[in-house]
């Protein structure tokens, strides 16, 4: 049976992407499509298992793996993003979502060995409590904030806490939020105060993005870290990337510090280009070299 640091579990999308000109772009998008070839540069064992209807199985070619390295779990709909920009930071956005992918079932999940699953959902349903509790018991569990907060409510897209923060959060031993989203769990505004709270609820390791700097608490240890990107052409898949690029360095046992300059530097230089981070280990140690290391 196949060994895996890393596996990330997650719905694929097809998106609609319109910047503040009015230009569109149509590509694949998720949170499984921008973390794993983050993950993957760094050099861990990574496998993605991705929710799309069977029909939309071009969107696999975007993972650049083995095709033992990767799985499609079948869904009715493929998830369908609309997310319209409205300055060139690309911050202020509107989301809509036309359609949305199955449930993933534990029935469904591969025939492989990992160390830590990455839940990298999008929207409230992707991961029923049964599938939480399954991976809770087999091994290391992680997840993204927005598959548990983002409430997709005919077609319109909106925040709302999490019910069962309370029960789920000690079993992760990673967590991600955006500023956002840590203020809608946490009711505190500040950042490093939201990801405390978080961490005293149970969970082990948080990460909280934000367009100016990156930042992780493990309830003893805060760490931050600035972004460096010289443009915001690539800015969709932010979040996704650099908590990506951060779990693998982590899993390749790395401490905090060094794991988040690293996945800082990751995704100030895959925003610099649209779509997923193609660059590799060496190209993010270069980065570092040249704009964090002055």
């Amino acid at each position: 049976m196949n060994s895996y640091d890393l596996m990330i579990l997650g719905p694929a999308t097809r998106d609609l992407n319109i910047d503040y000109t009015g230009a569109e772009d149509r590509s694949a998008g998720g949170a499984v499509t921008f973390c794993t070839p983050a993950a993957k540069a760094t050099g861990a064992r990574v496998f993605a298992a991705v929710k799309i209807a069977p029909e939309d199985r071009d969107i696999m070619d975007v993972f650049d793996l083995p095709e033992t390295d990767k799985a499609l779990l079948p869904s009715a709909k493929t998830t369908l993003m609309r997310n319209e920009y409205f300055t060139p930071d690309r911050e202020r956005r509107k989301s809509g979502c036309a359609a949305q992918s199955d449930p993933i079932l534990p029935g469904e999940l591969p025939d492989i060995e990992w160390r830590l699953c990455h839940l990298a959902g999008l929207l409230y349903g992707d991961f029923p409590d049964e599938l939480l509790e399954a991976l809770h018991r087999k091994a290391l569990l992680s997840a993204d904030a927005q598959g548990f907060l983002r409430h997709n409510i005919g077609g319109s897209m909106s925040l709302h806490d999490w019910e069962d923060k309370l029960r789920f959060l000690p079993w992760m031993d990673f967590f991600k939020t955006d500023a956002a989203e840590a203020e809608m769990l946490t009711g505190l505004a500040d950042r490093e105060a939201a990801a405390r709270q978080l961490v005293a609820w149970g969970a082990k390791e948080v990460m909280v993005s934000h367009n100016a700097e990156m930042l992780v608490c493990d309830g003893t240890q805060v760490c931050t870290c600035p972004v460096k990107a010289r443009n915001l052409s690539g800015r969709t898949g932010r979040g996704d990337t650099t908590f990506g690029s951060y779990l693998a360095m982590r899993l390749l046992g790395n401490d905090m510090q060094t794991s988040l300059l690293y996945a800082t530097a990751c995704v100030s230089l895959k925003m610099e280009t649209p779509g997923v981070f193609r660059g590799s280990r060496e190209d993010v140690e270069d980065y570092i070299r040249q704009f964090y290391q002055r």
